[in-house]
This record gives structure tokens, sequence and C-alpha cells, in this order.
């Protein structure tokens, strides 16, 4: 299962809150998109992304890194992912 949590990438900051469930990447990427327009912010400014979630949850849940993976068992990683950001 996917989610879209609010993440503000703080280290300290381990609790992440649910925002929305859902059942392929495909849905929760649409969502992520909703979510930009209504808030009129580009994806980094939105503090929000896209995860594997091992268990189930619910909405406004808050889970921990150790429940939740940027990408899902078996799921193909784009190329462009599998490289660091440099400068």
């Amino acid at each position: 299962m996917y989610a879209l949590i609010y993440d503000e990438f703080e280290p300290l900051m381990r609790e992440k809150k649910v925002i929305s469930v859902h059942k392929t990447r495909e849905t929760a990427e649409k969502a992520l998109e909703k979510r930009q327009r209504e808030l009129g912010k580009r994806v980094w400014e939105c503090h929000t992304r896209i995860v594997w979630v091992y268990d189930p949850v619910h909405k406004d849940d808050t889970i921990t890194p150790d429940s939740f993976d940027t990408w899902a068992p078996d799921e193909k990683v784009p190329g462009e992912e599998l490289e660091p950001d440099t400068d």
C-alpha cells in the first residue's frame, strides 16, 4: 500500500503524518499532483512524499521510518533514482 506522508525532512522528527492512502503508485502520484495544485506549490515545497507502507494505515495515522520505504518490494526503481545527487 502506498501513502502520501507529510515529511519536513528533519532527522529528529521521526513521526510522519499520513495524508492519504493508495493502492497503486500511480494513484498516489495523482494525489500528490492534486495536493501541489491545491497548495499552489512545487513538490519539494509541499513537504509531501510517496512511500510504500508495510502494514495497513489510515489517513491521519502517524508512522515512523521503520514502517515505510521509498519503494515497494520488487518495484522497479527508475534509473535516475539509483544515482546520488551531485553538484
